[in-house]
């Protein structure tokens, strides 16, 4: 079944694509353009160009297709649940696992393992049922999954206005101060290396704030308490990095430590409504063993 979603523009200049992608969380801007070029993305009732720039007032209309059958393969690898209930599943991603197929990981990823336990997964992108929102391959952790298309664009509409909270525990290099603050600095792709994400000017990028609170100071480290308020790609590792604070063990935008095999983030809390019925509900994960051995390490 095909759904529809609708917005009124509130501001001139912004690019088509760029604004339907900050209204719908969980589908990425190449599904976007690829909408609006099959003639699916109406602004005032006409067909456009991912390239359009906006006038204040513009409604714009997105009809998404039902899915095509999916070919992607249920295996049976263990992930660990923590709330299921019709509509949804909150599963602790272990470090190592992708969230979804891609180039070079066509499968053994959190969504066959998904299929694997819950074969009528569905909802979101094609080749991505049931992902509302992701979590970096080497970042363990606390992601809800959507086990229906309802359930889907119930989540998808808490994390476009901002009603989910996430928390994230992370272990960066240096004492960073003050004790508490926010990051806000806009995101987009790192123009001289482009599966990297950077700091940019506002023109070139989407709006990206985070919020930090110092746990402890550990030797010549800070273990810290994230609180993004956006969701954009790498926006913890981006944004840590350019204050001068890379995250341990982030080989992409920090360093690399033998203390670590992986960067030292986490996904630690969540709270957000049911899509069954609308209570607002709170889930937490503790450190897993190997970034509990480092601050051992480290305090010792």
């Amino acid at each position: 079944m095909e759904t529809r979603h609708s917005f009124t523009a509130d501001t001139a200049g912004l690019r088509l694509d760029k604004a339907i992608a900050s209204q719908l969380e969980g589908i990425s801007r190449v599904r976007i353009q690829r909408l609006i070029e099959q003639g699916l993305v109406r602004v005032n009732s006409l067909v456009s160009k991912p390239s359009y720039r906006l006038d204040k007032g513009d409604e714009v209309v997105i009809t998404i297709p039902e899915p095509e059958p999916s070919h992607l393969i249920a295996q049976k690898i263990p992930i660990q649940i923590i709330y299921e209930d019709k509509d949804i599943l909150v599963v602790d991603k272990p470090a190592g696992l992708s969230v979804h197929p891609g180039p070079g990981h066509p499968d053994s990823t959190l969504v066959n393992a998904v299929l694997g336990y819950a074969p009528q997964v569905c909802g979101g992108e094609a080749g991505r049922p049931g992902i509302v929102h992701r979590l970096d391959k080497d970042t363990s952790g606390l992601i809800i999954i959507a086990l229906n298309p309802e359930s889907h664009v119930y989540l998808a509409n808490q994390f476009k206005t901002r009603q989910v909270k996430k928390t994230y525990t992370a272990l960066v290099r240096g004492n960073l101060a003050p004790a508490t603050g926010f990051i806000d600095a806009p995101i987009g792709r790192d123009r001289s290396h482009r599966k990297k994400m950077a700091v940019t000017s506002a023109g070139n990028g989407r709006l990206a704030r985070t919020g930090y609170r110092v746990m402890e100071y550990i030797s010549s480290y800070t273990l810290l308490q994230v609180m993004p308020e956006t969701g954009r790609t790498h926006q913890i590792r981006v944004h840590l990095a350019a204050i001068g604070h890379p995250i341990l063990g982030d080989t992409t935008y920090g360093f690399h430590s033998n203390l670590l095999s992986r960067q030292f983030l986490h996904a630690s809390s969540l709270i957000f409504k049911l899509p069954s019925s609308g209570d607002k509900v709170e889930f937490s994960s503790p450190l897993p063993q190997d970034l509990e051995k480092v601050i051992g390490s480290l305090r010792s």
